[in-house]
């Protein structure tokens, strides 16, 4: 049915359908949402609604942006900067998640490095009542608490995973050669993990500091080391994202002095991975104690880069938006000493279709990107980036109408575009009225008609 009214919006207008246009510049590009106002945003995320998202501020306020106007909403969603260091490139206010039922619950979870203590805290808070952007101060509660020995590797990522359960990437406590074996070691050692709790029960109740339940599937419950342990092994885990798509838990582990990486966790793990560090750095053998280099039962990263090619890797997410329907599954990351930025796919075991992104990634309405310190996605898909230096841009087509991303506009395009629409795919809705119908195909066609710059 759906195909047919296409042709028929077709009809008496096939003349549109032309000679091929090469577009003169790559297919997708950024753009500037944010010049100025914020501090160290270190995190972009979402409340499961449209129009609008929250950034993290290292020293501790969360500020909600407007996405349709671009602009900030003058007081801040929640104002931290009493509990959080206020001190180091490592610590602050690191992490922020919404409770998957939060549109009923409004419960709200942070990350953050105790202002006194350096230890590192994750916590619950709510929305207020009558407001729901300001958020209630006094409704902290604990949630878990753990120390830090140093004040670097402090990690910083929580997300919820498609169980719902929260997942919790901790740093290994810093200095260098994780000098206590800490990511290693699982008794009694909450550092250098990915961490997974349930925090709609509780399982200590007498505890005031420990308000979550162990998952009876987590892989060290009823056997030697700590329950809330999901995986080990990680030295400082900067940026993790699930999949929308397929469930993949991506974990981006900053190296030491010789290898940055990228470890996927497939969807069905039952968990209990041990990704290397100490005694591996990426793929070679640093000669350190704790495990055994190339140990069948280490799991090896999928991706990893020399410090030829940058120092800190910045973790991103698979792109699942609408906006780019060529480039749903490619996963984007970053390095941040050298504000390099690349994407590749993995399937099946298997990457492909690698591409550094960093030249055609320029800005279309000014700015400069660098200092990459985080990506963010909103409630569709679509994809942003972190500047500490105070900016946030969004990623974006260079043409929209190049719908398969073959760097020309074509017929091939118009085929493309008819799929999209026949399954009422979110990337035909062309007007932007959430509806996709034939309105849609006359302003792809006019648009295809005119070409791009």
């Amino acid at each position: 049915m759906r195909f047919a009214r296409f042709a028929c919006a077709l009809s008496g207008i096939s003349a549109l359908v032309g000679a091929s246009t090469t577009l003169a510049q790559n297919t997708i590009a950024t753009e500037r949402v944010v010049a100025s106002g914020l501090q160290r945003p270190v995190y972009l995320t979402h409340a499961g609604d449209s129009g609008r998202a929250f950034v993290v501020q290292q020293r501790g306020l969360i500020r909600i942006l407007d996405l349709d106007t671009g602009t900030l909403l003058s007081d801040p969603f929640i104002d931290l900067s009493g509990r959080v260091s206020q001190s180091g490139n490592e610590r602050g206010l690191l992490g922020l998640a919404f409770h998957p039922d939060y549109d009923s619950n409004g419960l709200f979870y942070v990350y953050y490095t105790h202002i006194s203590t350096g230890a590192t805290v994750v916590a619950q808070f709510s929305v207020s009542a009558d407001d729901p952007d300001i958020a209630d101060p006094n409704s902290f509660m604990q949630v878990l608490t753990y120390t830090q020995p140093f004040s670097n590797h402090n990690g910083g990522w929580i997300g919820f995973g498609p169980d719902d359960y929260l997942y919790i990437a901790s740093g290994d406590g810093g200095s260098g050669n994780d000098p206590g074996n800490r990511s290693q070691t699982i008794d009694n050692m909450l550092l250098g993990k990915m961490l997974r709790i349930d925090i709609n029960d509780d399982d200590f109740p007498g505890d005031g500091d420990r308000n979550y339940a162990i998952p009876a599937t987590n892989p060290f419950v009823g056997v030697a080391g700590d329950d809330e342990i999901w995986a080990y092994g990680l030295r400082n885990p900067w940026r993790n994202a699930f999949d929308r798509a397929t469930g993949e838990l991506y974990i981006a582990d900053v190296g030491q002095s010789s290898r940055e990486e990228v470890n996927v966790q497939p969807a069905t793990s039952s968990g209990g991975e041990n990704y290397g560090w100490r005694c591996m750095e990426g793929t070679v053998c640093t000669g350190l104690s704790g495990c055994v280099c190339f140990d069948a039962a280490l799991t090896d990263p999928i991706h990893e880069y020399t410090h030829a090619f940058g120092c800190s890797i910045t973790g991103g997410y698979v792109y699942q938006g609408s906006a780019i329907p060529h480039l749903r599954g490619s996963y984007f990351f970053a390095d941040f000493c050298d504000d390099t930025i690349w994407s590749f796919r993995y399937s099946n075991g298997v990457k492909s279709d690698f591409a550094d992104r960093t030249t055609e990634m320029g800005s279309v309405n000014g700015g400069f990107i660098n200092s990459i310190v985080s990506f963010g996605e909103d409630a569709a898909g679509e994809m942003y980036i972190c500047d500490l230096n105070g900016e946030i841009y969004r990623i974006i087509p260079r043409c929209r109408v190049d719908i398969n991303g073959d760097g020309m506009v074509n017929t091939q395009d118009v085929l493309a575009f008819l799929n999209l629409w026949n399954a009422d795919d979110p990337a035909s809705d062309f007007n932007g009225d959430g509806l996709t119908n034939t309105q849609d195909v006359l302003v792809f066609l006019n648009e295809w008609n005119a070409g791009c710059p």
